[in-house]
C-alpha cells in the first residue's frame, strides 16, 4: 500500500467517475436514471481497481445508482474496505430530459442548453433539480465527510455531472460548461482540500 503522510486539516479525497453505462456511449442524459455498468464500463472499472490498489484507500463512499456501486465495489476488492452508499451524492436530476440524447436538446432547446454552457449555477432542466440545490445538498455532505480523514485516502465514486460539483467544490473552483461534465467516465483524480 503507498501510505501518504497526512497534514492536519488536510483531506485526501480520491475522486472516482465510474466506469461508462449504455447511455454514455450513446451521449444520452442518465441524470439520476439507475444504469449499470455496460460490458466497457466493467472493463473500465477492473483497470481503474488495478491503477488504484497500491493506494492507501480507508473508505469509499459512493453515489447510490448502479454504475457509481458497481465501481466502487471493485475498488473495494481485496482491500478490506466497506462500501457505504450517501444518499447526497445521488446525481443531478434532470427531469424530462434524463435519456435523452445531449445532441436532442442542444438541436431542440438551444437556449436553456446555452445556459447550462454559460452560466451553469442557475441552470435547471425542466421539472428537474438545479445545479444551485444540488451544490448545496453536496456541500453539506461532503463537510462531514471529510472533517475526519484519518491517515488514508477517502475515496468517492460519483458520477458525472456531480462529480464536477464535487471537484469544484473540493478545489474551491468555480463550474465550467455543464456539458462536458455530463460525460465524464472511468476516470480518477487525487484532491487534497482543507477539512475545515
Amino acid at each position: 500500500m503507498m501510505l501518504l503522510s497526512r497534514q492536519p486539516g488536510i483531506a485526501r479525497v480520491l475522486l472516482v467517475r465510474p466506469g461508462s453505462t449504455e447511455f454514455d456511449e450513446q451521449g444520452r442524459i442518465k441524470g439520476c436514471l439507475d444504469i449499470p455498468l455496460s460490458q466497457s464500463g466493467k472493463q473500465q472499472a477492473a483497470m481503474m481497481a488495478r491503477e488504484l490498489a497500491d493506494m492507501n484507500v480507508t473508505t469509499i463512499y459512493t453515489s447510490p445508482c448502479r454504475s457509481a456501486k458497481q465501481t466502487a465495489e471493485r475498488i473495494a476488492e481485496g482491500r478490506g474496505t466497506r462500501v457505504k452508499v450517501v444518499e447526497c451524492f445521488q446525481n443531478i436530476d434532470h427531469g424530462l430530459w434524463d435519456g435523452k440524447l445531449i445532441e436532442e436538446v442542444k438541436r431542440n432547446q438551444p437556449r436553456v442548453y446555452r445556459r447550462g454552457q454559460d452560466s451553469p449555477d442557475d441552470f435547471c432542466a425542466p421539472q428537474g433539480e438545479s445545479v444551485s440545490a444540488a451544490k448545496e445538498r453536496v456541500a453539506k455532505g461532503l463537510r462531514k465527510l471529510i472533517r475526519r480523514p484519518g491517515n488514508g485516502v477517502i475515496a468517492m465514486v460519483i458520477p458525472d455531472p456531480l462529480a464536477t460539483l464535487v471537484e469544484t467544490f473540493l478545489r474551491g473552483q468555480q463550474l465550467g460548461n455543464l456539458w462536458q461534465a455530463e460525460t465524464g467516465v472511468a476516470e480518477w483524480t487525487l484532491i487534497e482540500t482543507a477539512t475545515t
